[in-house]
């Protein structure tokens, strides 16, 4: 996965410059923007990021970034900054789906803990969105008899019953077991049983 990035979106250039400096000394590469819409030709909803965004800017305040990203269905976490942060603001901006709210001046370690935090946040929900189209490619991969073990195996069935199932030794079914494992690319259990639901191979209320 990339290296995460922070996009820094705020009118005042020498908040911008300053937030930049912080964010890239303890080495988060930060992109800075001067307005909202320059911030959205540029967003990459494909990368883990997280933007730090001003509330009140010209033109495109950072509120109506926010719901410009809601509309294009770019799931990236928003810290909101603002030296003016009065109760309906921070209400709306919370429903709107804000991960966190600072006022201006900030805190360092506090702006650099929320970051994190985001980044976090950013980069677990793209690890746990992998194309469905790639888990179906790697399942159609499997050989027969690695499918024979794949279905049962993730419909929560034992080592022991699959091989009475196929009628073979529970020792064959540990090497198939392992082989879709690592075709599958899957850590563990759990991680091969949601590529499965994800995929229809199984569905969710047929488990054991």
């Amino acid at each position: 996965m990339q290296q995460p990035k922070v996009y820094v979106v705020d009118d005042d250039q020498g908040m911008l410059d300053s937030t930049v400096w912080l964010l890239e000394s303890v080495g988060i590469q930060a992109l800075p923007f001067t307005s909202g819409q320059a911030f959205l030709e540029a967003c990459d909803a494909h990368l883990p990021a997280c933007v730090l965004l001003d509330v009140r800017m010209p033109g495109m305040g950072g509120l109506s970034v926010q719901e410009a990203l809601r509309a294009r269905a770019v799931e990236l976490p928003v810290i909101f900054l603002s030296g003016h942060a009065d109760v309906p603001i921070v209400v709306r901006a919370f429903k709107a789906g804000a991960c966190d709210f600072i006022e201006k001046p900030y805190n360092d370690q506090l702006l650099l803990d929320a970051v994190q935090a985001a980044l976090e946040r950013s980069s677990q929900a793209l690890a746990g969105s992998e194309p469905r189209a790639a888990v179906q490619a790697r399942i159609d991969s499997l050989t027969p008899r690695e499918r024979d073990v794949f279905v049962p195996l993730v419909q929560g069935f034992s080592n022991r019953e699959i091989a009475e199932q196929l009628e073979v030794s529970v020792k064959t079914v540990d090497l198939y077991r392992a082989r879709v494992m690592k075709r599958m690319e899957a850590e563990h259990l759990p991680a091969l049983v949601g590529m499965a639901i994800a995929c229809g191979v199984v569905q969710p209320l047929s488990l054991r």
